[in-house]
């Protein structure tokens, strides 16, 4: 194996996590400002009509859907939105003929993002933990789903930070289907809470299982078979990895 490739991977892979630790009043504070806004507005304002779900207090009860939405909208910007900047400022064609192949400059841009991911989630869940004194059911469980779905939206940002022509096509899966998807995904409520005909259609969303899944690590409690989540989180990661990796070694939309 050429040492060298490696030294070139740890060198993007160190570009990406420094570039967000940086600037961590822009890529890690609003996440836990948020989180704790989505706490106080929905968790006292309808805390004290829904006292619980599930035999989970209602404060407790939302807490690792909102790690999961800053996981999830974290992990897809930090890879979508480095990937575009480099393609505009020009400075990706420097990364594509550095001694390094393209399966590693895809994988240290998928990790970077990853991390991101993963630090905003791990944050916000074990900040609530502490405050809201929540033992939790599994920490493997845990730290696993938020680490796989990390992975999975850094990849799929790399996917869109490839094909994207402007930051508008940058943001478009964010704004028009991820964002809607986690909220209605069993952020804030239980999907059994819902009609049969909602409830049914909530099981085609695959952000739910992940919601589902980290709330089962979390609290010990779930709507549907927790370890079906997993396989979903995990399907959804192998095939946004595999199709990103694959773009950016074909080099389309990034080599002329």
């Amino acid at each position: 194996m050429d040492n060298s490739k490696w030294i070139g991977f740890f060198t993007v892979l160190r570009r990406e996590i420094g570039r967000f630790m940086r600037l961590y009043k822009q890529t890690i504070l609003p996440s836990i400002i948020t989180a704790g806004l989505f706490l106080f507005i929905f968790g006292y304002a309808l805390g004290s009509r829904i006292s619980e779900i599930k035999g989970v207090p209602y404060m407790h009860f939302i807490l690792p859907g909102l790690a999961m939405m800053a996981v999830i909208n974290n992990a897809y910007s930090n890879t979508a939105s480095s990937l575009f900047q480099a393609k505009q400022l020009k400075f990706l064609e420097d990364i594509l003929i550095a001694p390094i192949s393209a399966t590693q400059a895809a994988l240290a841009y998928i990790l970077g993002g990853a991390a991101r991911g993963f630090i905003n989630g791990t944050i916000i869940l074990f900040m609530g933990t502490i405050i809201f004194d929540i033992q939790i059911h599994s920490i493997f469980i845990t730290l696993l789903l938020i680490a796989i779905v990390s992975i999975a939206f850094s990849a799929t940002g790399l996917i869109f930070g490839i094909r994207a022509e402007n930051y508008d096509q940058v943001m478009v899966l964010v704004t028009f289907l991820i964002t809607p998807l986690v909220y209605v995904g069993g952020v804030f409520y239980s999907i059994d809470m819902l009609p049969p005909v909602l409830r049914g259609a909530s099981l085609f969303n695959p952000l739910y299982y992940m919601v589902n899944g980290l709330r089962y690590g979390t609290l010990g409690t779930y709507d549907t078979a927790p370890f079906g989540s997993i396989a979903m989180a995990a399907a959804l990661t192998i095939l946004s990895f595999g199709i990103g990796v694959f773009l950016f070694y074909k080099g389309w939309k990034i080599k002329s």
